[in-house]
């Protein structure tokens, strides 16, 4: 039964400029997912993984800013998405101490980056750990932490993530198995033409090999980097390879399927390099440019960013600060007197919690399961009798949970209402009813 619209989740490092991969690979398509009113979109940035690699303050602030800004000018929405900062989450760092401790090392000892670190040390003969942080082998859980708290069904990820992704799986299962079914396991992502956009080297485009493309830089700048773009010494007239090719790539990432098609055969006709990186600059400007003046507005006002962040963190706690309330009352760390607490919270749900039943403005009936406090724990879609209404009621009380999936077309739940409450509630009323 789906009461709820797929949470999508993604998140880009602090530690550089965004570039043409960043936009490509995570940017434009979970921008393009946030639009569709099926999904709920939670983008982060992630500072507190800027820190496993970066030891240079400002440059991690100057990048909060540029990545904030490329989000927005590339036509994320803070209104209608959970556009956060991941520092200003305090309840991120304490849910990775508890996959930390449901986390097995032999899992994290496989993680890429670690291992990536590790052969080195071992190429070169030096110790394996040598010059690996604890915050490098813990990578993975804090990912994890981000992934896992808010219940994120689809998480974009480039083809070397994924591991990352199993992993947090692997976690919120052990969790979940340990102290009961509270995280949702989620799914990787993968656009499989963007994944891994190639670089001015040809290998991946990253920052760590210095081989980006500014998504924001002057267009002087960007023209004279895709000039830079490595290829071969085939001469105008000779046939060219676009397997292998990073200009074709990168051209692709930005295409349709028919201006692909067309440098593609281009290039079996022999194109020249130079004409080939000219459509590829052309290409390229005629997306980014409409979002340059936007980006460089924000840039220039990060009072503006500022607030817009603090309001995403603001809205992204009211979730993540009742989770881990719920989180950290399942492994005990909870009020002595939580046990009769919780016996005298299950008779006053019992007591109070009740269904609303009324006629709307429509003509139709509906019904609506209301908590102690009032707020609308489930809600009905519309009936077209009072009749068909107070039937679903009744198979509500007397079925518990095991109505929801009967009634499924019929119900739907608020965004901030907690299925488990829903189910602890409807099991309540059941028992009371049978009394």
């Amino acid at each position: 039964m789906k009461f709820e619209r797929t949470r999508v989740l993604t998140g880009i490092t602090t530690t550089g400029t965004p570039h043409l991969g960043n936009y490509v690979g995570a940017i434009r398509p979970t921008v393009q997912a946030s639009r569709n009113p099926e999904t709920e979109g939670f983008y982060f940035l992630a500072d507190y993984h800027a820190l496993i690699k970066c030891d240079e303050p400002s440059r991690i602030q100057r990048s909060t800013l540029e990545i904030a800004a490329s989000w927005i000018a590339s036509g994320l929405d803070p209104d209608q998405v959970t556009f956060y900062r991941q520092s200003d989450i305090p309840e991120i760092p304490e849910l990775t101490w508890f996959l930390t401790c449901v986390s097995g090392k032999g899992l994290l000892n496989r993680a890429h980056a670690y291992k990536a670190a590790t052969d080195k040390n071992h190429a070169a003969g030096h110790d394996t750990d040598a010059d690996v942080t604890a915050g490098l082998f813990m990578y993975p859980v804090l990912m994890g932490a981000d992934i896992l708290m808010f219940k994120a069904h689809k998480v974009p990820v480039g083809r070397d993530q994924i591991q990352h992704i199993e992993m947090a799986r692997d976690m919120a299962a052990s969790f979940n198995h340990l102290y009961g079914e509270h995280f949702v396991l989620p799914e990787a992502v993968v656009e499989e033409s963007v994944a891994l956009l190639p670089g001015l080297d040809g290998r991946k485009m990253s920052k760590s090999y210095d081989n980006t493309i500014p998504l924001f830089a002057p267009r002087a700048q960007i023209r004279k980097q895709i000039n830079g773009i490595v290829t071969d010494s085939r001469a105008p007239g000779e046939p060219k390879a676009t397997q292998g090719s990073a200009l074709f790539q990168i051209y692709q990432a930005f295409a349709s399927a028919d201006e692909t098609a067309q440098l593609a055969k281009a290039f079996s006709e022999g194109i020249a390099w130079g004409e080939a990186k000219q459509m590829l600059f052309e290409r390229v400007d005629r997306e980014v440019a409409p979002m340059r003046a936007t980006y460089e507005d924000l840039v220039q006002n990060p009072i503006k960013v500022e607030k817009i962040l603090r309001a995403g963190a603001d809205k992204a706690r009211i979730r993540s600060a009742a989770f881990m309330a719920e989180l950290r009352h399942a492994v005990g760390l909870r009020p002595l007197s939580a046990e009769v607490t919780a016996k005298q919270v299950k008779a006053s749900k019992a007591a109070t919690a009740s269904f609303k039943q009324y006629r709307d403005k429509d003509g139709q009936f509906y019904f609506k399961l209301v908590d102690p406090q009032g707020a609308i724990m489930l809600q009905s879609r519309g009936f077209t009798s009072a009749r068909d209404a107070g039937l679903a009621i009744g198979q509500l009380i007397e079925n518990g949970i095991s109505a929801l999936l009967t009634l499924e077309s019929q119900l739907e739940i608020p965004p901030l209402a907690a299925p488990a409450d829903i189910h602890e509630t409807l099991n309540l009323l059941r028992e009371t009813s049978k009394k």
